[in-house]
């Protein structure tokens, strides 16, 4: 399957959420959203641009879990695209134990609140960190995108095909604020993102 996402900083995140339930938006999740990525000791995978990971979905409702590898990232046009392959798993204990048996470390944790909708082809997920920007990802073919981010009401030159680890680089240069982008990091643990920037 093909990604093809933007994102931006949201600057009310509650009259952009009004904004695109007035248009018809379906709210199609709501809750936690938290992902456990992985790498070899040798950071092979970071080294292709390749990302192991998964993702868990917590609500009042259920817990889902998948299991996500993520191809190299292309830009086309301004679009930030790569292959995406994800598998629900059932048993995430196990599936942790089969990671660590195959010589794979935890590399970043990221937890978020997350209000994902649907919209005329695309999917617009706004994430709400410990502490950091509220961010928009909107995702779909480049033309249902662009309806959404219309949709949606922020200047279109806000959106970008940057990355998680830019944003989050961005609010600590804007605001001298330690951005926190997991539970672990909000309890002043920065053991995993420290590993990777010394």
């Amino acid at each position: 399957m093909r990604e093809v996402e933007l994102k931006a900083v949201v600057d009310d995140l509650a009259e952009r959420r009004k904004q695109i339930e007035a248009a018809g938006a379906a709210l199609s999740f709501e809750g936690k959203m938290s992902d456990r990525r992985y790498d070899f000791p040798s950071r092979e995978l970071s080294a292709r641009d390749e990302v192991l990971r998964t993702r868990r979905y917590q609500s009042l409702k259920s817990t889902k879990t998948y299991l996500d590898w993520k191809g190299p990232s292309e830009l086309l046009d301004v679009y930030k695209v790569r292959e995406e392959i994800a598998t629900p798993v059932e048993d995430f204990e196990s599936l942790e134990k089969i990671i660590e048996k195959l010589g794979l470390e935890l590399t970043w944790e990221i937890d978020r609140e997350i209000a994902q909708y649907q919209f005329r082809g695309a999917t617009i997920r706004f994430e709400s960190y410990p502490r950091m920007d509220v961010l928009v990802e909107v995702e779909g073919e480049p033309a249902a995108i662009e309806e959404a981010i219309d949709t949606l009401g922020l200047p279109r030159g806000t959106f970008t095909s940057e990355r998680l680890a830019d944003f989050v680089e961005h609010f600590e240069q804007r605001t001298g604020v330690r951005a926190a982008v997991s539970d672990r990091e909000m309890r002043g643990d920065y053991e995993l993102r420290d590993r990777v920037t010394s």
